[in-house]
């Protein structure tokens, strides 16, 4: 599928949701406690969502997720949808990734940048009900000594580089155990940066943001996606972050309950997301 025809299907995807009546969020024993009256937002009648600065393909086009363009940002607005909330009350705002896993009041109503839900974050806020699973992957230039990796011990000696507050430190420690600590970056774009400068032989994200890093021109032409690894625990199940104890929790996760038995969130995976059989497990 082409970019073009991608954008075309999610834009077409995300206005019929919102021209659908209210059935889904607004009728029935549903209608009490959902809408723009009825939750209880951070500004009354909208719908604060916060995602990554910037924020990335495929998850945010082009880093406009008010465009509802790129998987997350969809996702976004399609629960935006089921909450009640029509396209112009809902709001943006960005966040750094690591410091709104830490406890504290937010200022905003549910953040959307490829969160795991963790036992530890759990101790500090508030999750949704999985929207997307995903596994790890590598990525590198074809120079690189990780270029012609074909197992896991092929990367143990290399010097490998993921981005601060996600899950993956945890995935390349359990599955890789690299003889050195790999390298903490502030973003993935500080990673893809290093990574042009030869400073890292590979870097390790979610496959989906490999596939952007690989062919998506961040590497120049030179990027090469080594494979995704083999996880015991099926793939990180990205959430919905909100506040400790947010009186909104119960409704986005029924919200997103709704999208994945309809069918939503699996059209919107594949209008966004790269077909990711053919990506080689290393073991």
């Amino acid at each position: 599928m082409t970019r073009i025809s991608r954008i075309a299907g999610a834009t077409a995807a995300v206005a019929s949701l919102f021209l659908l009546s209210a059935c889904a969020s607004g009728t029935g024993d549903d209608a009490a406690t959902t809408g723009p009256d009825a939750l209880d937002t951070v500004t009354p009648g909208v719908l604060t969502i916060a995602t990554g600065e910037p924020a990335y393909s495929p998850w945010v086009e082009n880093d406009d997720p008010a465009s509802g363009e790129g998987f997350e940002a969809a996702v976004a607005y399609a629960v935006a949808e089921k909450l009640g909330f029509a396209a112009e009350d809902v709001t943006w705002i960005r966040t750094p990734f690591d410091t709104v896993i830490a406890p504290g009041p937010k200022d905003f109503d549910l953040n959307i940048q490829q969160f795991s839900a963790t036992d530890e974050r759990r101790q500090a806020v508030d999750f949704s009900t999985p929207y997307y699973t995903t596994t790890q992957a590598v990525v590198t230039t074809s120079d690189s000594a990780a270029a012609d990796a074909d197992s896991l011990a092929d990367l143990a000696g290399l010097n490998l580089g993921v981005a601060a507050g996600t899950s993956t430190l945890d995935t390349v420690n359990e599955i890789i155990a690299p003889e050195n600590d790999p390298s903490i970056f502030n973003s993935i774009d500080d990673a893809v940066q290093a990574q042009r400068a030869g400073q890292i032989d590979a870097i390790v994200t979610d496959l989906p943001g490999a596939f952007y890093i690989a062919y998506g021109g961040q590497l120049g032409d030179d990027g090469v996606l080594v494979g995704q690894l083999d996880s015991t625990a099926g793939g990180d199940e990205l959430s919905f972050l909100l506040e400790k104890d947010s009186p909104l929790t119960d409704a986005v996760s029924a919200a997103v309950d709704e999208l994945r038995e309809d069918g939503t969130l699996d059209e919107l995976a594949t209008t966004w997301i790269d077909d990711n059989a053919d990506v080689p497990v290393l073991k």
